[in-house]
């Protein structure tokens, strides 16, 4: 067997895991046909490990498989020629081990940039070039952007990220804790904790009460709402349509008051721990939850009709920034920039928890421009108001703490994959141990690693003064691309 197939949140003995020499494991990736959401080295002594993770997202299992790559290998065939969303992964791996992934067409830094980094050039005597950041105005994090115009044309961007060298995969090894987790990504609070302590608990075998599993989902979809709410005033002001803006400023605040009320934190901090949650939800506290969300429910519908309704957001909306089906495909775009392109990929239903089995996933009619993102942000708001409530009445009917309960220590030479949906897509978190018991590698993904090159395709031949608008229709994370 080329591959161990196991599924998520649950542990694995790194001995069972398959090493094949790298060219056919090459041919194995192409052969399953499957979708990438690892692609890693290891430090063992000399020699790198790489280990593969590959996604079945209609059967929800994973594949894992590796080969090791001695001290004087310093180069293999790239696999991104045969499937180009392995673009990201093997620059990232190159960049980190210094193993070449021979005809790579894109074979450049992902952090580590230096001062001669070589932008894509284009001829012309009226091309010209508009360079963006890092430092921006307001408190947005470092990204540079290079745009290449013919007048207000874009032909091309490339997005140059690393600027802060945060080291976060190192510090999760020497002083892993949720604190650390829920800081990673400062939007995403409640999604990464969750999948650090869901890691964490897979390695110690460890199983938390149903009710402690209720709350932190409740706070799940109330992340993913609040997000979407002030995304959909932050895409209305891009286009001056004011009264949306205020609106759905002024409502996301009802929702983060409300995680507040539950947890002392606006953004869920606290809240999640190691072995359950820190915070319980009782009935009264339950019933302000659904009024508060009833209340947003009809503001945000409201909104959002009327928005969209008016031939002047429209106009601005649709056909900007698209990014087809083949295109999103190809690139390997997950969450709701996939979603929008007509790629229906969402780990909470192709990896299923057993509280969403009988949750409908819906999808929309999806075009791949701006109106798409925008529409689509609507719907989750409504399918996560709906989830949240369903939760809550399940709540009622369990008694057993939700307390944090005692976490035993990892088990050694262990090997877990923990996927959680947070609103931009799959967050993943991949925890190894030693002989041990102790964290010697963890490999985090921002959904925002897969999809940022999904904007730099989507501005193309738009003018540039779309390409804010087209931004914010993504909204990509800086912060979980430079861990």
């Amino acid at each position: 067997m080329n591959w161990l197939i196991t599924e998520n949140k649950k542990r694995v003995n790194i001995s069972e895991i398959p090493v094949l020499n790298f060219p056919n494991l090459r041919e194995e990736i192409i052969k399953i046909n499957k979708r990438v959401i690892g692609f890693f080295g290891k430090q063992e002594e000399e020699n790198v490990r790489l280990f593969v993770v590959m996604a079945d997202d209609i059967e929800g299992k994973l594949y894992i498989s590796s080969s090791v790559f001695a001290k004087e290998e310093k180069e293999y065939e790239s696999i991104t020629q045969e499937i180009p969303a392995f673009h990201v992964f093997e620059r990232e791996f190159y960049e980190e081990f210094g193993i070449e992934p021979k005809n790579h067409p894109w074979l450049k830094p992902m952090r580590n940039h230096k001062n001669d980094y070589k932008f894509f050039e284009m001829e012309g005597d009226e091309v010209h070039q508009v360079a963006v950041g890092p430092i921006h105005a307001g408190v947005i994090e470092p990204g540079h952007f290079r745009f290449m115009c013919h007048g207000e044309k874009i032909y091309d961007l490339e997005i140059q990220l690393g600027w802060q060298h945060r080291g976060v995969e190192e510090l999760m090894i020497s002083s892993p804790s949720n604190q650390l987790a829920e800081s990673i990504c400062g939007d995403s609070v409640i999604a990464y904790n969750l999948a650090y302590s869901n890691a964490m608990e897979a390695l110690g075998d460890c199983e938390i009460s149903n009710k402690a599993q209720l709350i932190r989902l409740i706070a799940l979809e109330m992340e993913r709402s609040a997000i979407h709410i002030g995304d959909l005033g932050a895409i209305a002001g891009d286009i001056a349509y004011l009264m949306g803006a205020s609106i759905f400023g002024a409502t996301r605040t009802l929702v983060i008051n409300t995680m507040l009320e539950i947890s002392g934190s606006r953004f869920g901090r606290g809240l999640i721990t190691t072995g359950g949650v820190n915070f319980d939800i009782d009935k009264q506290l339950s019933e302000k939850i659904v009024s508060v969300l009833n209340k947003v429910a009809t503001d945000v519908e409201r909104t959002i009709k009327t928005m969209l309704k008016s031939p002047t957001v429209s106009s601005r909306l649709e056909k900007t920034g698209v990014v087809s089906e083949e295109q999103a495909k190809s690139l390997g775009l997950v969450g709701m920039a996939a979603k929008a392109s007509g790629i229906n990929l969402d780990s909470r239903f192709d990896f299923p928890d057993k509280w969403y089995q009988d949750v409908e996933n819906r999808t929309i009619k999806a075009e791949g421009d701006v109106y798409s993102r925008t529409r689509l942000r609507y719907k989750e708001i409504k399918q996560s108001f709906h989830i949240i409530k369903k939760l809550l009445s399940k709540l009622e009917t369990y008694n057993d703490e939700p307390m944090n309960v005692y976490v035993s220590s990892s088990k050694p030479d262990s090997f877990v994959i923990s996927i959680t949906e947070g609103w931009r897509g799959e967050v993943v978190h991949i925890a190894l141990t030693d002989s041990q018991g102790n964290l010697s590698r963890y490999k985090i993904k921002d959904p925002s690693f897969n999809n940022w090159f999904a904007l730099a395709m989507a501005v193309r031949n738009n003018g540039i003064s779309d390409f804010p608008l087209c931004n914010k229709s993504f909204n990509l994370s800086y912060c979980g691309n430079d861990l």
